[in-house]
């Protein structure tokens, strides 16, 4: 029999267990409820998100890439319809199968299969990898004719780039496919990773590459628990890529395309107004439509192995010594520093000799008696060593600079380099030596360190032919114009009157700036190339034009080796020597010779003397480019190239 302080103590044991109990249940209940609330109030937006993401599924595309034209509005690089071949891996029923499926069908290599299952296994299942993204139409056709038994693939009509003219191929570049290096360089690409996007690698596809690519477009889908697609829920296009109008004229750069084929070279053609770059094409080209989808390894090594390399922008890229082409500006920069007159003669007896170095001139015989008029239009070297060596490397290099030697040309081409114009303080820098006169000689001529592209020596020649009077070129042209007409330039030259050098402003932010102190310093020059092209005795006296065409203009031979005295006796040819011995061939001039407009450059690697290789292609573009200038000037008139 318990006693009753037993039975109390009993209950109140259980009453105490109870107690917990019913306030652990209390607790478990208010926390699930808690989470609950928490869950459907609190967290509702999140988890609904979450579901949406495994009910809806986005897929992404390129939209169209910008088309560019030519200043005429012809199409140089645009689009076309392609067919691709996208596979969604979660959809397929047997993944292994089904490639082993798409092999067959399109013949693709175990190296094309390979890369296919390594993009697979990088990217979630349900994002598309592409197979193929240029299909013929043939291999479009037999993938429709199979598709009930390729569960997983889809064919898709896209679109992709293409260039109608290898003529333009260094100028517009090319777009490929997105590397990690673009990526990292390129951050508007990083939220771009759609299926088959491509971007601009070189020239203006990579200048303008982030107004051309455009907003990437998107479909979203609802699918079910498999991942499978029930319906599209909404489609956004997208934005097209901005479009751009160019400098360029089509029909000039296939022109000077066909005078430099079979030849290593560029030919640049620019406004000497408005810095207009009206044609700058460069030899062997290569086809940018090969890059789209992806170059083949034997195109590729045919390219990287070519002796000419085709890759190659020569036109900025292309490093040569200017050759006799730079007597200009060592006139002019002897005149502006009041080191000679136009009077002042020397006498060519085809060699000088000077602290034990003998100096040759291209005449073996000699000038005879020589005045600057003479020494520019007969090209002589004893005239210009004389020159350089009263004026001196350093003054001659600010000349050059001021006339656009040494400086990038177009902004925004990687591919675009400086070259050189040497100094003291340029050898000492990078070279570590002090400068010796015989080195200024040399350059006196064009030849030592000097290192310039075509384009920079179209440039030099079109601030000469405007009188003197810095531009910038330019190749896109813009909804404002940033340029004044010829009419108001001319007007303005009248009103010059300060001493900065600087022309009053017409429009905002463009000004033009004298590259002079004396201005009939260049217009002697310019006469003086008048002589060079249309009087006998003349340089390029052998490629003149008619009245309607005439030119001036300055030819040039840049040597790649030194002459021995043996080989000077034994008067071997150009054309017999190796080539890659042989001397380049240059020319610059520009036309009309009355109120000129256009400045021209044009560079024939190891083509022998400018007189033989070069001038007679400037020639041929002069006149097609003169023909041309009155439609130019009617478009421009009326406002059609803003």
């Amino acid at each position: 029999m318990l006693s009753s302080s037993g039975g109390g103590s009993k209950i109140r044991l259980i009453g105490r267990r109870m107690f917990i109990i019913s306030a652990a249940k209390a607790i478990v209940v208010f926390s699930v409820v808690g989470r609950l609330i928490s869950l459907q109030i609190n967290e509702s937006k999140k988890y609904k998100t979450l579901s949406d993401k495994n009910r809806f599924r986005e897929w992404k595309f390129a939209p169209p890439r910008g088309v560019i034209k030519d200043y005429f509005g012809n199409e140089i690089a645009s689009n076309k319809q392609v067919y691709q071949l996208h596979l969604i891996p979660e959809n397929a029923e047997n993944l292994n199968s089904l490639i082993f499926r798409l092999k067959n069908i399109l013949k693709l290599s175990d190296k094309a299969i390979f890369k296919i299952e390594r993009k697979i296994s990088s990217q979630k299942p349900w994002d598309p990898v592409i197979i193929s993204d240029n299909l013929t139409w043939s291999e479009f056709s037999r993938i429709n004719l199979f598709l009930h038994e390729l569960q997983g693939v889809e064919p898709i009509v896209s679109v992709a780039r293409i260039y109608h003219e290898d003529s333009s191929a260094h100028v517009i570049g090319y777009v490929s496919k997105i590397s990690k290096r673009d990526l990292q360089k390129k951050e508007y690409l990083r939220d771009m990773r759609a299926a088959g996007i491509r971007v601009g690698k070189t020239g203006l596809e990579n200048k303008l590459d982030s107004d051309m690519i455009g907003n990437v477009g998107h479909k979203r889908y609802e699918v079910n628990a498999f991942g499978k697609r029930i319906k599209e829920v909404s489609i956004d296009q997208g934005k097209i890529g901005k479009s751009f109008r160019t400098t360029l004229d089509l029909e000039l750069q296939k022109l000077s395309s066909e005078l430099l084929k079979g030849k290593a070279g560029s030919v640049c053609v620019m406004d000497i107004y408005r810095g207009d770059i009206i044609a700058m094409v460069s030899s062997p080209s290569y086809d940018p439509n090969k890059f789209v989808h992806g170059i083949n390894n034997k195109d590729w090594k045919e390219l990287i192995n070519h002796r000419d390399k085709p890759l190659i922008n020569k036109a900025i890229s292309g490093l040569y010594p200017p050759g006799s082409t730079i007597k200009t500006i060592v006139a002019i920069s002897a005149l502006e520093n009041d080191i000679t007159n136009t009077k002042t003669t020397h006498r060519c007896t085809g060699s000088i000799e000077l602290y034990g170095e003998k100096f040759h001139c291209w005449k073996k015989k000699g000038h005879g008696i020589v005045d600057m008029r003479k020494a520019i239009k007969e090209s002589c070297d004893i005239y210009f060593y004389e020159v350089a060596r009263k004026l001196g490397i350093d003054r001659l290099s600010v000349t050059a600079k001021e006339f656009g030697l040494g400086k990038l040309m177009v902004d925004g081409f990687v591919e675009e380099k400086r070259g050189v114009v040497p100094n003291t303080k340029w050898k000492r820098e990078k070279i570590g030596k002090s400068w010796y006169l015989g080195e200024t000689l040399h350059s006196g001529i064009g030849q030592g360190y000097w290192q310039t592209t075509p384009l920079q020596l179209c440039l030099m020649n079109a601030q000469v032919a405007n009188g003197g009077y810095e531009i910038k070129p330019r190749l896109v042209l813009n909804k404002e114009k940033d340029f004044v007409s010829l009419e108001q330039f001319v007007e303005d030259k009248k009103n010059f009157t300060d001493d900065t050098g600087f022309l009053s402003d017409i429009y905002s932010n463009f000004r033009y700036k004298a590259l002079f102190k004396n201005q009939e310093n260049i217009n002697f020059v310019k006469e003086a190339l008048y002589g060079a092209t249309n009087e006998p005795g003349g340089t390029s006296y052998g490629s003149r034009l008619p009245k309607e065409f005439i030119y001036a203009g300055k030819t040039g031979t840049s040597q790649v080796r030194k002459f021995t005295q043996r080989q000077r006796e034994l008067e071997i040819k150009n054309e017999d020597l190796p080539y890659e011995q042989r001397d380049h061939a240059l020319f610059v001039a520009f036309a009309p010779y009355k109120d000129p407009r256009y400045s021209i450059s044009v560079v024939v690697e190891h083509g022998g003397s400018g007189s033989k290789s070069a001038a007679p292609i400037a020639k041929k573009v002069i006149k097609k480019l003169l023909e041309r200038h009155t439609f130019r000037e009617k478009m421009f008139n009326e406002g059609k190239d803003i």
